[in-house]
């Protein structure tokens, strides 16, 4: 793919740099953070130059120019990715976010902010203190940008009651691989006009458009929370009880899936033991609310039923020290499983909530089969998994044979049992082959043909999703 596009030259730094004074980086100047995402599996590659951003107009006149002149674009956030999507592949500029940083408004009146992209998601709650408001997405990586989790559709914990990112987006800024600055949605909160444009670009990756400014829609902040940890024997029982835990009318905020491998690193990782170590896997609950009392029937509920379901106990987190340890320790899952092993990689595969046993089995199996670790978590409420294939001591030749092969199987697997290769990480590059296994030819074509029509030159985020 390399071979469409030109080389940055010195002409073209001298373009940037007139455009973005001090902001333009190349040669030895560039920092190595920007040849790679989180997931180092997936790959380094430096580009030509990094710019970073401060306005839609700077953005513009880059793009406009990179279009004229065949220069691929990187967008980039925080790099927080899990699938190389910010990874440079095709060599030219990355464009970074990470200095339009700002939350530009929040009007409590309409219920909504305005915000730049490259603002951090757990920066963005110091803006709404005091407001009374609450923005419900709660992807796990809190130092990701809140264009990032735009840009993939990003979930989260909080999916099950409140949704995911694309129902919290009202309005974007983007602008075009020819320069044009569009803006789409606003402050309404319903339409009927026309193709939703909006809801495209909404984890599109940047390789539609370039995220400049968001709107989302903010609901009003439950005043009291409550945790509850279930302990199981075994992964299926807990597993098993999930359907009746959401059926049950308690409407948890979060249903979170956690096995005793995973907490051991953690407990390792963070220095700190987990509250309890009776079971081999847990569920853990968020019930939200306007106080203690009103929360009392949904935890009788849940109790009840925990128990009939095989939980070996129903323990209440109710303060803010219990609540931190326990969430303290599933927001560390993914750190602490990379430092167990030398190197991993992920699926991130959602299926329907009743075939959640029938795939964990199967991990189990592909495992064992392989002679490979296989370490799992996820979001039970909406079926999504988290799972990591651990290298260890596997030599290069054999790692990388023995990962396809498992990545293979899981995501057929997956299928099988109708579901879908990404939850809330997206494709980036790493997940393309898997993406055209899953929904096959037809929608892949009609993705490149759309992606055509937005970048006819192919100049942003090249190598992504579906090219």
């Amino acid at each position: 793919m390399k071979d469409m596009y030109q080389p940055v030259t010195q002409q073209d730094l001298d373009f940037f740099r007139n455009v973005m004074p001090g902001r333009v980086f190349s040669g030895e100047e560039i920092s190595t953070d920007y040849d790679h995402d989180e997931m180092t599996e997936y790959g380094h590659a430096m580009p030509e130059a990094v710019l970073q951003a401060l306005s839609a107009e700077e953005v513009s006149r880059v793009l406009a120019y990179c279009n004229e002149h065949r220069i691929p674009v990187t967008p980039r956030g925080a790099g927080t990715g899990l699938c190389g999507g910010c990874v440079p592949i095709c060599g030219g500029i990355v464009l970074s976010t990470e200095k339009m940083n700002h939350v530009l408004e929040v009007d409590q009146e309409n219920m909504t902010a305005t915000l730049e992209p490259g603002v951090l998601l757990l920066e963005f709650p110091k803006a709404l203190e005091g407001t009374g408001l609450f923005y419900p997405p709660d992807p796990g990586e809190k130092t990701a940008t809140m264009g990032g989790n735009a840009m993939t559709n990003a979930g989260g914990m909080r999916a099950v009651r409140y949704g995911v990112t694309r129902d919290y987006i009202l309005g974007m800024q983007i602008v075009l691989a020819s320069g044009e600055i569009l803006e789409l949605g606003g402050k309404n909160v319903k339409t009927s006009s026309g193709y939703s444009l909006l809801d495209l670009m909404i984890g599109s990756e940047g390789t539609l458009g370039f995220l400049t400014r968001l709107t989302v829609k903010l609901i009003p902040e439950p005043r009291m929370n409550l945790s509850l940890l279930l302990p199981f024997d075994d992964v299926h029982r807990c597993i098993q009880a999930v359907p009746r835990l959401l059926n049950c009318g308690c409407d948890p905020t979060a249903v979170e899936f956690m096995e005793r491998d995973v907490i051991a690193c953690s407990e390792t990782y963070l220095g700190k033991a987990f509250p309890d170590q009776s079971a081999d896997a847990y569920l853990l609950l968020r019930l939200d609310g306007d106080s203690r009392e009103a929360l009392a029937p949904a935890m009788a509920k849940v109790t009840d039923l925990a128990l009939e379901m095989g939980a070996r106990d129903v323990l209440l987190a109710d303060t803010d020290e219990r609540k931190e340890t326990i969430w303290n320790a599933r927001g560390a899952f993914l750190e602490a499983i990379k430092g167990s092993t030398t190197t991993m990689d992920e699926c991130d595969v959602v299926v329907p909530r009743s075939r959640i046993p029938d795939f964990l089995q199967h991990m189990v199996e592909t495992g064992v089969k392989h002679h490979v670790r296989i370490l799992s978590f996820g979001h039970a409420g909406d079926g999504n998994l988290h799972i990591y294939v651990c290298r260890d001591q596997l030599d290069e030749e054999t790692w990388k044979r023995t990962v396809q092969q498992v990545m293979d199987e899981l995501y057929r697997r997956a299928r099988d049992l109708e579901g879908l290769v990404s939850g809330e990480h997206g494709i980036g590059h790493a997940k393309k082959a898997f993406l055209r296994e899953s929904v096959g030819e037809t929608q892949i074509r009609l993705m490149q043909g759309i992606r055509k029509v937005f970048d006819p030159n192919g100049i942003l985020n090249p190598g992504k999703v579906c090219t």
